[in-house]
């Protein structure tokens, strides 16, 4: 993938109280982004040193959990930017009316299709993919109709209605098979090993030797390849095409640092911010001039299937319904 780009104006926040050492800047996010390895720690000391300013995660259980708890909390939330939300759930975010506007120039991002946003800021992107151990598993399905109906692997995936991960398979399998995603997840269920709730726990899993497929990303074996030297774990490539995950984060109106909140959400698209997401969330920056691990040249480009975000808010619903009845099977 090559892109031109425009390097997004940093905003500097001059104010007082920006500066001041003792403002708190609240952000809810997914757990294995604040995790020691994830870019929350890297992020938080670069920012903190940028604003004097105090940065707390809060992580959650994964994305669609961020939503439901911006639901449930509404203009009462304590958070003032909630980021790990994805480009599928933008619409029905949105319509919350708890957003707003970022103020951030986000002209010429690196991104599987063109961006156009004035409450959401994009940070990286990747596209599911399920991963594999080769000294493992010798016959690899080439397309998501062979893993489903004529493969004999087992799998794990993480559950739509709490997982950004989950969700996407779900509109993956619904992009794929249309009308007849009912007996695909039925299909997929005889396969199915368990479902966990989040990514983390669903990876672990497999890494144990539970399952011989997990829903990840096509840039999960850049990591082994980085930190244990192996490329022992790969992502199959499907004919069909992967579907797309642009992680996204947003300024709540009702945050008392609405300021700062902005401030934060223009470094997130920032050089030395790009700079950390490739070697720690692992996934795409969207300046294609970030600094990236050596391992990424060697992942494949798929092809990238997506719903509007409209799309996904009209159906979210009775698709998830879709799928919970075929997995009680």
């Amino acid at each position: 993938m090559k892109y031109s780009f425009v390097l997004p104006t940093l905003l500097v926040a001059a104010s007082a109280t920006v500066m001041a050492a003792d403002n708190k800047l609240t952000v809810y996010t997914y757990e294995s982004f604040t995790s020691e390895w994830g870019p929350g720690p890297a992020l938080e000391k670069a920012f903190e040193a940028q604003c004097g300013c105090d940065v707390e995660f809060i992580g959650l259980e994964d994305g669609v959990a961020l939503l439901n708890r911006l639901k449930l909390e509404g203009k009462q939330s304590g958070a003032d930017i909630i980021l790990g939300l994805d480009d599928a759930l933008l619409a029905e975010t949105k319509s919350l009316g708890l957003l707003a506007d970022h103020n951030v120039n986000l002209s010429g991002l690196s991104l599987p299709y063109e961006w156009s946003d004035n409450n959401f800021v994009p940070y990286d992107y990747g596209h599911f993919a399920f991963v594999y151990d080769k000294t493992k598993l010798t016959t690899v399905p080439s397309s998501l109709r062979e893993l489903i109906e004529e493969s004999d692997v087992s799998v794990i995936y993480q559950d739509p209605r709490v997982s950004t991960p989950g969700q996407g398979l779900m509109l993956w399998i619904k992009s794929v098979y249309g009308d007849k995603a009912d007996e695909a997840w039925q299909k997929l269920q005889a396969k199915t090993v368990t479902v966990t709730p989040g990514w983390s726990e669903g990876y672990a899993l497999f890494l144990e030797g539970q399952s011989d497929m997990v829903l990840s990303y096509v840039t999960s074996p850049a990591y082994h390849m980085t930190w244990e030297e192996t490329d022992q774990y790969q992502a199959a490539e499907f004919e069909e095409g992967h579907y797309t995950q642009i992680e996204i984060a947003a300024a709540l109106k009702s945050s008392d640092q609405l300021e700062l909140a902005q401030s934060f959400l223009s470094f997130l698209v920032s050089k030395p911010a790009q700079d950390v997401f490739a070697g720690t969330n692992w996934m795409w920056p969207v300046l294609e001039n970030a600094d990236k691990p050596e391992a990424y040249e060697a992942l494949f480009h798929p092809k990238s299937l997506y719903f509007t975000s409209d799309k996904v808010m009209e159906n979210r619903r009775s698709w998830v319904k879709e799928w919970r009845n075929a997995a009680s099977q």
